[in-house]
């Protein structure tokens, strides 16, 4: 590996792509779906998206728990989106934004014991934009939404209509445009990966290893973490332990998942499982490695346009015995601007829980594999990020796999 120009992943190349063709696509597919569920319109809360729909952005990580600023985007009519006042010049120079209008707050942190005042106020508002720009449908689909809001658009004639799984179809193909930027997300990850393996040795503590990855995240112009998910030695096993001040010893396995969302909004998912120090993988690591690669070459050979969900679930609980009670908790998911649908549970699981569908030429997954025995000392975990084709699929992460030492 080798590092990279920040400017060049921070900013898109004229001749190879679009950041408005980019904007220009995902409206189109979520009103391509608007339309086929037979919506007016939409209400969106979620910051993911909003950015997906409308490419902006105002403190996304606290936006997902004060969802202050919305948008509505009409089937056939205009994208306004709702905010402080203080914050409108914010929006400045994105194109596909029609109107800009203050918003009505009705959540308990902004509007106190008043916010079912509030909710019936902002009601009233949305509900004038479906009869203006609905032509008589009233079905106005929304992503997140308190029941205070649900029963005040109700009052106003308004049909509330399930908007999340609308958006999740909406985002489940990519454009040539969105894997190029979904390729600088990536990019900045692995450059960050080799910084942390750079700076991974005995005696590091598992937070200053990870701290590593967070810094050049935000240097190269991405945006935050999901999680964690950076771990060693005996805290490898079970997975999903989040980084520590446990001080790393030589020999010990490191384990991470970037959960990254960097460059544009788009999220890179990759994990990895490495050799703290210059000690040689024992006999029972090697093997552990050995088993977690296996599992994911063999799930990864699977995939192609037109495997079912079902089909991968069924041939994807392949792992020893031994090791099936730890196993991942999805053999695969989507990705996109974060962990997007679908989400393909292995066998045991899928039965109860599981959905069918089919893999589609266009979307972007990532397959999973976590190996770790109960009772035992350390566990492997490694995740690809891969482009679904007709044919097969593209690898997009492209970080060695290998079980390697630190730097």
């Amino acid at each position: 590996m080798t590092s990279f120009d920040a400017v060049a992943v921070a900013r898109p190349d004229s001749s190879a792509w679009s950041l408005h063709a980019l904007r220009e696509y995902r409206l189109a597919r979520l009103r391509e779906q608007m339309m086929a569920n037979d919506l007016a319109g939409m209400v969106l809360f979620d910051s993911v998206n909003l950015r997906y729909a409308t490419d902006t952005t105002n403190m996304q990580v606290w936006g997902h728990h004060n969802p202050v600023r919305y948008a509505f985007v009409a089937a056939q009519g205009p994208v306004i989106v709702f905010d402080a006042t203080t914050m409108l010049h914010l929006y400045e120079g994105f194109d596909l934004i029609d109107e800009l209008r203050p918003c009505i707050p009705w959540t308990y942190f902004t509007a106190g014991p008043r916010f079912e005042e509030n909710a019936k106020a902002w009601a009233a508002t949305i509900a004038d934009l479906v009869r203006e720009h609905g032509g008589g449908n009233k079905r106005l689909g929304v992503d997140r939404i308190n029941p205070f809001g649900v029963w005040a658009l109700e009052r106003e004639g308004i049909q509330v209509v399930e908007g999340q799984g609308i958006i999740e179809h909406a985002r489940v193909i990519k454009s040539h445009d969105e894997l190029c930027a979904m390729r600088c997300a990536i990019a900045t990850a692995e450059d960050g990966m080799e910084r942390m393996r750079e700076g991974l040795h005995p005696g590091a503590s598992e937070r200053e290893v990870w701290s590593i990855l967070h810094k050049r995240n935000i240097e190269l112009g991405g945006e935050w973490l999901e999680g964690a998910l950076f771990c060693s030695g005996p805290r490898t096993n079970p997975w999903f332990k989040e980084a520590s001040d446990r001080r790393i010893e030589n020999g010990d396995i490191v384990a991470f998942d970037t959960d990254l969302i960097g460059n544009y909004g788009y999220c890179a998912d990759i994990s990895r499982s490495w050799i703290c120090g210059d000690a040689k993988p024992t006999a029972e690591q090697d093997y552990l490695y050995k088993t977690a690669i296996e599992h994911l070459d063999i799930n990864m050979a699977m995939v192609k346009a037109g495997l079912t969900f079902g089909e991968f679930a069924e041939k994807s609980e392949n792992l020893p015995d031994r090791f099936r009670r730890q196993q991942y908790v999805c053999a695969a998911h989507g990705i996109g601007m974060c962990d997007e649908y679908p989400q393909i549970l292995y066998w045991r699981d899928y039965k109860n829980f599981g959905f069918d569908g089919v893999l589609e030429a266009g979307m972007t997954i990532c397959v999973e594999s976590y190996v770790g025995e109960v009772g035992g000392r350390e566990g492997i975990k490694v995740e690809q990020q891969i482009l679904v084709t007709e044919g097969g699929y593209e690898l997009l992460s492209k970080y060695p796999i290998e079980l390697l030492n630190s730097r």
